[in-house]
């Protein structure tokens, strides 16, 4: 069976940035073993298979489960090092932005990125809430749409730091993800299409992620407008603002390697293109960025286009 198409935008923070309770949950799911990135996906359907098998079903992962015996269970948890976050380089200038806080980019503690799959099916539930029709409501819900947006938003009030430190995106990449990373850091691992080894990721201290959001931010609203791209990054570097200032981001295609053949993961430069973008509208380049923009457009397209001949 192959991974879900999905790809990932994850912050890892300092695991001594946690309180008291979720750290000592965290540390015990580190001795127990953290999860590999190649498993994730596999994990993330496995929980929500479970909570459909049961009877009756249930909403949310972890329901049926008092939050004591939650908070005394295992976390699901990734974990890199900080020297497995790629630094910008110190030469480099991101437009006039100036560094956030006095901190470091990156300290020397372990940084774990909790996968909070509960708090991300509640808050994936509000989403659809709020976009499906009321028949299908009617045919999925085994309760009432009030009464389920009631227990979701209670659900993700359960989320300590009032943030999910992961957010999806299936079949395709939202571009202003990439202009949050540096185009050099990223990592490619070739592999069998069926391979859970087989990768493209991108690991950045947050506070660079954070000041190229707003830069990106502030040049695409003065160029276009406040909506679509701009909106996106606004909305994103809110969320990065949750975290501790010495975390890191992971840009990951996830399951969307399976989409794509050797080469086209070779020669994807996806993320110059779209930072290329951000200076030619700085620039005015017009005809640089419409190129970018329909190669991007045709590339993504193609890859989005592939969920109608699954």
């Amino acid at each position: 069976m192959p991974r879900p198409f999905v790809a990932y935008l994850r912050v890892y923070e300092p695991l001594s940035s946690f309180d008291a309770t979720s750290r000592e949950r965290l540390e015990r799911s580190l001795r127990a073993g953290p999860i590999a990135p190649s498993l994730v996906a596999d994990r993330e359907r496995e929980l929500w298979l479970r909570t459909q098998l049961t009877s009756p079903p249930r909403l949310f992962p972890g329901d049926g489960i008092s939050a004591e015996r939650r908070a005394q269970g295992p976390a699901d948890v990734l974990v890199i090092r900080p020297e497995d976050v790629t630094s910008l380089d110190t030469s480099e200038a991101i437009g006039d932005a100036e560094p956030i806080g006095d901190a470091e980019p990156i300290g020397d503690d372990l940084l774990v990125c909790p996968l909070d799959v509960r708090a991300r099916s509640a808050a994936g539930m509000v989403g659809f809430l709020s976009t499906a029709s009321p028949s299908l409501l009617a045919e999925a819900l085994p309760m009432t749409p009030d009464a389920v947006r009631s227990k979701a938003v209670a659900v993700v009030s359960e989320m300590s730091g009032g943030a999910v430190h992961v957010v999806t995106s299936t079949w395709t990449i939202p571009l202003p993800w990439f202009a949050l990373v540096e185009p050099a850091a990223r990592q490619l691992v070739l592999a069998p299409i069926d391979d859970p080894e087989r990768r493209v990721s991108w690991r950045v201290p947050l506070a660079d992620a954070r000041r190229r959001a707003e830069h990106a931010h502030d040049v695409i609203r003065e160029s276009i407008g406040s909506e679509g791209p701009a909106a996106l990054l606004k909305d994103t570097g809110r969320w990065l603002d949750h975290f501790h200032p010495q975390s890191a981001l992971e840009l990951d295609y996830g399951g969307l390697v399976q989409l794509m053949d050797d080469d086209e993961l070779s020669e994807d430069t996806s993320a110059q293109d779209v930072h290329r973008i951000v200076e030619a509208f700085e620039s005015g380049e017009a005809e640089v960025i419409a190129e970018l923009c329909e190669r991007l457009r045709d590339f993504w397209a193609d890859i989005a286009a592939r969920e109608r001949l699954g």
